[in-house]
């Protein structure tokens, strides 16, 4: 009988562990497809528990939906999903029959894939759009009434539904999962009532939230927290190019507005994903660079909102290089009210890009925007991860970043300082015990005894 080898068990489970670990690290999305036509999708087909579509996978479920007689598709494109959301959501607000699963249960043909790859889904619109010659419709600020489709044209409808920032509080993101629920199904009903064959699609361009499965790899071999988050959230940046250079190149993980302390508008979407933004008044030069984003209609009562970035390069003598200054940041709401940030902290060598972990006009950021004038009062501004570079761009990619960390931060200066008092108290207690001595005489027995006498 062969014997296991006493190494045999670690190293099944090491390579367990790096299989599992393997396995979960992808970022994954779930997505809702149903059709209003029967026999769309097998019966038998099945996805495994555990498996992630991948993007080749992902186009053999989409293939019944170009093949159809009715060209009509709809595409509901959330900025960030789990699968867990469905749950909770229906625990939360009590509503045990959300639309999305009423939707499922009558439509004749539907699929539900638990994990799809982020990657193939952060490219599904290209994908959907290359796939027929469709009439590409985007709906944003959902008006059901206006809601018109041409049945006689291959028509795909790309419904933007509302994101949910980081910022918000939980209390906020179930709300805005809520309506999002409700514009799905609003949707759904009035293209049902006006007699049109479709087929939808539920999905979005990231997770939500970490899987929890996660946490069982974090036991067997740590990771970086940064690097995680930093995968999870990858998309190429918004490039501007004058000819076919680029001159300016922007990234953030999170783009986000609030006006009047109530109104969230984020930008995230728009500016990086689908790219529903105007960046042809963007202006470069060797000296000055502006970067303008200019969004319409981006959320009820705003009619049309500019953002730019001003950024400069000069030469300092002290340093003998130039540098790239983020100078002011300007929002222009409906081309009239002009409100003003001045930037402190965001520099950077001419030759590099910068970064930093978070910029805003919170006290709390390590890079601040300060109002310059009143209106800029009215406005908070949210950008998580920006990095962005104005100057000396290399083949279309961000050069090496400047952080805005420094490198003794409160956290390391705090545990040098602990870390001195405490070797201190170490020091001069080793030498108050070093210089103990003895007594040079002591009391003998034997010997006479000692004689005090007790007059004078």
């Amino acid at each position: 009988m062969a014997r296991l080898c006493p190494a045999a068990p670690a190293l099944l489970v090491s390579s367990l562990a790096v299989l599992l670990q393997t396995s979960l690290s992808v970022d994954h999305v779930p997505m809702l497809l149903w059709s209003t036509q029967r026999s769309q999708w097998n019966p038998d087909t099945a996805v495994h528990e555990g498996q992630v579509v991948s993007a080749q996978e992902l186009t053999v479920f989409l293939q019944p939906l170009f093949t159809q007689n009715s060209r009509n598709l709809v595409l509901f494109l959330q900025d960030r999903l789990s699968i867990d959301d469905f749950t909770y959501f229906s625990e939360s607000y009590g509503n045990k029959n959300p639309f999305q699963n009423e939707i499922l249960q009558s439509s004749p043909s539907s699929l539900v894939l638990p994990a799809v790859d982020c990657k193939a889904t952060r490219y599904l619109l290209s994908v959907l759009q290359e796939s027929g010659d469709w009439k590409l419709t985007n709906i944003t600020n959902l008006n059901v009434s206006q809601l018109e489709v041409n049945a006689s044209n291959p028509n795909l409808l790309v419904v933007q539904l509302q994101p949910l920032a980081s910022d918000l509080k939980e209390i906020s993101t179930l709300e805005a999962i809520a309506e999002n629920d409700k514009v799905i199904g609003r949707v759904t009903m009035d293209l049902q009532e006006q007699g049109i064959h479709f087929s939808g699609i539920y999905t979005a361009m990231r997770p939500s939230r970490i899987s929890r499965r996660a946490d069982v790899v974090a036991e067997l071999r740590r990771q970086l927290m940064a690097a995680e988050e930093e995968d999870s959230l990858s998309y190429p940046p918004l490039n501007v190019t004058t000819g076919n250079y680029s001159c300016i190149l922007f990234y953030a993980s999170n783009f986000s507005l609030k006006a009047n302390s109530s109104v969230l508008i984020d930008l995230t979407n728009a500016t990086f994903l689908t790219q529903n933004v105007d960046i042809s008044a963007s202006e470069c030069s060797d000296s000055n660079t502006t970067l303008s984003l200019k969004y319409t209609k981006p959320v009820n009562g705003i009619s049309s909102l500019e953002i730019r970035f001003l950024m400069t390069n000069k030469f300092y003598e002290v340093s003998a290089r130039k540098w790239s200054t983020l100078d002011s940041v300007e929002i222009v709401q409906d081309g009239e009210k002009f409100a003003k940030f001045n930037v402190s902290g965001i520099s950077a060598p001419a030759e590099y890009s910068f970064h930093c972990q978070l910029v805003g006009t919170s006290n709390h950021y390590p890079a601040r925007l300060v109002p310059s004038n009143n209106e800029a009062k009215n406005w908070d501004v949210f950008i998580s991860e920006l990095q962005i570079q104005g100057f000396n761009i290399i083949n279309s990619q961000f050069s090496y970043a400047s952080d805005c960390t420094s490198f003794f931060t409160p956290g390391i200066w705090m545990g040098l300082v602990t870390s001195i008092i405490l070797l201190w108290i170490l020091t001069y207690g080793i030498h108050m015990i070093m210089q103990l001595t003895t007594n040079s005489r002591f009391d003998d027995p034997k010997g006479p005894a000692l004689s005090v006498p007790q007059t004078e």
